[in-house]
């Protein structure tokens, strides 16, 4: 098998382009020399959109007749080479054994969920406790909590239930983080297999939308039990029982006990109550870097002309991400950044609270992306020292994001409608009394106000300097009317449950695993996945990387 990479061809190139480059690239005269093919990654390259367009991106792997011939003849194209193996070597299967435990996940998440996928798999079916509903049963509730129609349910909510939080976002698939082991390419496989649509396996921005993601979750549920893993819904961990500084098991809030010697908290950012009972056990933990700030919504047609130029709105681009990120202060150790965060192209922005009484924003998208605003997170990061947080007390963030989510609901008038301001209010500092030609997709509404009244002075202050300097990059970013609806607190978790680095398990506390997102060790749905596998990995002897 050979690869070839840069294989750059119009937006519109017709169905024969592609087979015509990759020979062309390969020096093949014979059409027959070419037995198949298939694309591996599709990019979008936009720079040059004003001048020869908007540019396709394809890396091909080919079959050829005669693989050394084809690369001796491409010898110089450093873009063709031998196709690397991106295999993911599954651990050793564990033959069962009637005197090992069962594992334990805390969690239906991508980490929670990929944990035992793999533990399944390799013969350690787990047993998975999660605090909220089914798929099914929590959609139902989220959408009628969205709708004004029911009132926030404390365990069934964006944050709580099957899936985890990316279940209500955009199903954004891509992530930064080093793959030496093509744990990702599993993932994906594994999604795709399972329901995901089959071009997150080829896109280089892959994404499943919201209403694709709850039939993947049951599916991969489903996956999980014919190999023998056992679920219990809606039961909440309460404590975790130790013994000689060991994981010895768990009580739940239904006063059963389940012993283990071997504990995954995948917990997601939000389990406040579990954070507190983990701290009152003396369980490792420390404060650490989390972002705050509101969601931004524009015209998603306007940032599709922005990007794409004449092309916008083709077919194979669809609706047009962006992303930015911007540093400021005088000494670059402690500069502070504005950056976007789940940008949801077409999508809304939804209540995101677990808690009665607070308000919080998240961005939503379908696979489609078809609604009419773009939206992100405008984000300012925070360190432990701008909320009071340290090892001592690590909880510290927690109390911080309550106080914004609370105020933000009393801002938005105590009813669930989220507080909103217009940009070009927010940079000549007054308060927004009336809407422009951007409607916010907030529901059940969004209440005008000044944003001063939730976010810190230096979270609005950086929106301020920030927003002319995006409008270079993005014009009509700094439009008047584009709408800021806040609170956004969620972005990561505020503390990180320590872990020694070979073995994944607490520093403190054998036999207890913080894996994720809420632990501190993923930021998304696939790096949280990604790690679910590396403690599996652990739990299952495999050495970490």
């Amino acid at each position: 098998m050979i690869q070839i990479r840069q294989i750059k061809l119009p937006v519109d190139h017709d169905d024969t382009a592609l087979e015509s480059a990759v020979r062309r690239a390969l020096r093949l005269e014979d059409s027959r020399d070419l037995l198949n093919f298939s694309v591996i990654r599709r990019s979008i390259d936009a720079r040059k959109k004003d001048t020869r367009g908007v540019v396709l991106i394809y890396t091909v792997n080919a079959s050829v007749r005669d693989d050394s011939a084809a690369l001796e003849r491409s010898a110089r194209n450093s873009n063709v080479v031998p196709a690397p193996d991106t295999t993911y070597q599954l651990p050793h299967e564990v033959q069962p054994s009637s005197d090992r435990e069962r594992p334990i996940i805390i969690g239906t998440g991508p980490c929670g969920l990929f944990a035992a996928l793999l533990l399944a798999q390799c013969g350690r079916p787990p047993l998975l406790i999660e605090r909220g509903k089914m798929a099914g049963p929590r959609a139902r509730d989220v959408t009628s909590f969205w709708r004004g129609e029911s009132e926030l349910d404390p365990d069934s909510n964006v944050q709580y239930g099957e899936g985890g939080a990316g279940t209500f976002s955009d199903g954004k698939l891509y992530t930064g983080i080093k793959d030496r082991q093509h744990r990702i390419r599993w993932i994906l496989n594994q999604l795709a297999d399972h329901g995901a649509p089959e071009d997150i396996l080829t896109n280089a921005k892959p994404h499943i939308g919201t209403d694709r993601l709850i039939k993947v979750v049951r599916n991969l549920r489903e996956k999980i039990l014919s190999l023998g893993g056992e679920f219990k819904f809606e039961t909440r961990l309460t404590d975790i029982l130790v013994e000689a500084g060991k994981v010895r098991g768990i009580t739940t809030h239904t006063g059963e006990e389940f012993g283990t010697d071997t504990l995954v908290l995948a917990i997601g950012h939000s389990a406040r109550d579990t954070f507190e009972m983990l701290h009152a056990k003396g369980i490792s933990m420390e404060a650490k870097p989390f972002s705050i700030g509101a969601r931004i919504e524009h015209p998603q047609a306007m940032i599709d002309r922005v990007r794409y130029g004449k092309d916008a709105g083709h077919p194979r681009l669809g609706s047009a991400p962006y992303k930015f990120a911007h540093h400021y202060g005088p000494n670059p150790k402690k500069q502070r950044a504005a950056y976007s965060f789940c940008m949801c192209p077409g999508g809304l922005v939804v209540g995101a609270a677990s808690e009665p009484g607070h308000l919080v924003t998240n961005g939503m998208s379908s696979y489609a992306r078809d609604n009419a605003n773009a939206n992100a997170g405008f984000m300012v990061d925070l360190r432990p020292g701008d909320y009071g947080g340290s090892d001592a007390d690590p909880l510290a963030g927690i109390r911080f994001q309550r106080k914004l989510e609370s105020k933000a609901f009393q801002v938005g008038g105590s009813n669930n409608h989220a507080p909103a301001q217009l940009v070009g209010d927010l940079l000549a500092n007054r308060a927004s009394t009336e809407l422009g030609k951007v409607e916010p997709s907030y529901r059940p509404g969004v209440t005008l106000c000044d944003l001063r009244e939730v976010l810190p002075e230096f979270v609005t202050n950086l929106f301020k300097k920030a927003i002319p300097r995006i409008g270079r990059e993005i014009p009509g970013f700094e439009r008047h009317d584009a709408i800021l609806t806040a609170v956004e607190t969620r972005s990561s978790s505020p503390l990180r449950i320590t872990r020694d680095h070979q073995s994944l398990q607490s520093e403190n506390t054998p036999g207890l695993y913080p894996a994720g997102e809420g632990a501190g060790y993923a930021g998304g749905i696939v790096s949280a996945a990604a790690d679910g596998l590396r403690v599996a990995e652990a739990i299952l002897g495999e050495p970490s990387e």
